[in-house]
């Protein structure tokens, strides 16, 4: 799964990588985000499609449709395998395709001797490279906040040699399969065999074991991202 992410470039290292800054129309500048904790429930920048092409806006990490109960927070993630033909995504799917443009993501392993004490790590692409996470997401371009706005990000099975960190990951798409998935002329069912077929390959990350301050929303500086151990090599 993806409870928490970096996404501390700025937004034109993101948008070169992703090689499509020409057609973003919303401004941008590239001060650096320097979030290094993103919590679920914040706001947070995304790219996604409008009216007149490609825009940047900030969007509140978790979604539910207008008639789910409301007994539970909103689903921050969404299973690759269900999002697309189920009835709870289905008010996003295809229209609400949508980037999270991110550095890496964390995730907590258990302790085999005590389940109470979890060690976070965190994952990244070997390149260093900025990573592109499929997502769907609802927005409404304005000046204000929208009440209804929201994004999930679609996760996909973890692969041998990642599953001993966690049995879900973000769905990582390459920069070309990464500007398909937004392209508005691309048709659901091409959209779909991307989301199905193209998450990058365990192959493509590393992972470490960094510090427990990860685990507090209040902390959100680069020491988080401090190697804490030897790192693994899958």
């Amino acid at each position: 799964m993806c409870g928490r992410f970096a996404q501390y470039q700025g937004l034109a290292d993101y948008l070169r990588e992703l090689d499509a800054e020409q057609d973003v129309i919303s401004g941008y500048d590239n001060l650096p985000i320097g979030r290094y904790n993103v919590a679920p429930g914040s706001r947070v920048l995304i790219l996604h499609n409008a009216e007149h092409g490609l825009r940047i806006d900030p969007c509140h990490w978790g979604w539910a449709p207008f008639w789910a109960t409301r007994k539970h927070p909103a689903p921050i993630n969404a299973r690759v395998e269900t999002v697309t033909t189920g009835k709870f995504f289905k008010a996003l799917w295809p229209q609400g395709r949508a980037l999270v443009m991110a550095d890496g993501w964390y995730e907590w392993v258990a302790d085999p001797h005590d389940a109470k004490r979890k060690q976070p790590y965190y994952i990244r692409l070997k390149s260093r490279a900025p990573m592109f996470m499929a997502a769907l997401a609802e927005v409404h371009t304005g000046l204000a906040p929208n009440e209804g706005d929201g994004f999930v990000i679609i996760t996909a099975a973890s692969d041998e040699g990642m599953v001993d960190i966690h049995d879900r990951r973000p769905l990582v798409l390459g920069p070309a399969d990464a500007r398909a998935w937004i392209d508005a002329d691309v048709p659901a069912a091409q959209a779909e065999r991307l989301a199905r077929e193209r998450c990058l390959p365990v192959e493509a990350f590393e992972w470490f074991a960094v510090g427990k301050d990860v685990g507090n929303v209040r902390n959100d500086g680069a020491e988080l991202i401090v190697m804490q151990h030897t790192e693994h090599q899958p």
